[in-house]
């Protein structure tokens, strides 16, 4: 197949992070195209704008932006339309639904959604407890976590526990050693969601040997046999299936799927406390 490309600008003055996924999400629906991504994240200012102006006018495309600032808005846009560059401002359909729905209309705040705020602090926590909980460190105080993440080698946990913690919820991983049982503490535990995560064996092998090349080891080891590897999981399915703990197949989903199913399953799990 052909691929195409085009040059795609991503003009916010926050730090950019909406605009990418929103331009990620959409350009992957187009099979056989890629964007040429341009990010210019914190323009505040007209001299600023002016050299993102100067970049698309050298490689004109599609424009994305999120900017407040009305004067800023109308030069992007004048250069947008002297470019024959598509504009779109992302976050503009949105905010006229809310005024439409709240009868109010919203502050120009610029980074808004960013702010120091309790939620922001939330994450910080979620994160440090996360980095300090990987890899089954610090089990004694589990009890604090929000979602405790259990599996053998190579089931994603250490991404997928950091991804949740940018959510807010701390996350504990603890990896399933052949030979080795998990810890104790863990069949007490009452306000952690402890989540299973498996793949098949073909997926844990192929990740696995990829990690040995990279550190140049014995590939010969049971760490990649096919069959040492298909037993690792029956027997963590046969521990999940013991404490009627949730289990997700990771084999053919990515990070964010995993994340958004374990906030899903968290969410549930909370209202059993609230329902008491």
């Amino acid at each position: 197949m052909v691929r195409s490309y085009f040059h795609l600008h991503l003009v916010s003055d926050s730090t950019g992070e909406t605009l990418i996924n929103v331009g990620r999400a959409a350009a992957a629906q187009y099979e056989g195209v890629s964007a040429i991504e341009h990010v210019y994240p914190l323009v505040r200012s007209s001299a600023q704008l002016e050299r993102v102006i100067n970049e698309i006018e050298q490689a004109p495309g599609i424009v994305l932006y999120t900017l407040v600032g009305q004067d800023l808005t109308e030069r992007l846009e004048e250069a947008c339309r002297a470019t024959s560059s598509p504009a779109l401002s992302v976050l503009e359909p949105v905010h006229r639904l809310l005024q439409s729905y709240l009868g109010a209309h919203s502050t120009a705040r610029p980074g808004a959604q960013h702010m120091l705020n309790a939620e922001y602090f939330k994450r910080i926590d979620a994160m440090n407890f996360t980095l300090a909980h990987d890899d089954g460190n610090l089990p004694v105080d589990l009890n604090e976590a929000d979602v405790i993440l259990l599996g053998v080698s190579r089931t994603s946990k250490t991404p997928t526990a950091i991804y949740l913690a940018n959510r807010g919820l701390k996350t504990a991983n603890i990896p399933l050693v052949p030979g080795m049982p998990p810890p104790p503490v863990l069949e007490a535990l009452r306000k952690p969601l402890v989540v299973g995560l498996i793949a098949s064996p073909e997926r844990i092998v192929q990740i696995r040997q990829n990690r040995l090349l990279s550190l140049k080891a014995d590939e010969s080891s049971p760490y990649v046999d096919r069959d040492a590897v298909a037993n690792e999981i029956a027997s963590s399915r046969r521990l999940f299936t013991k404490h009627r703990w949730p289990v997700i197949d990771v084999t053919r989903r990515s990070i964010e799927e995993t994340a958004a199913a374990i906030v899903d399953l968290h969410r549930e799990h909370r209202m059993k406390f609230i329902a008491v």
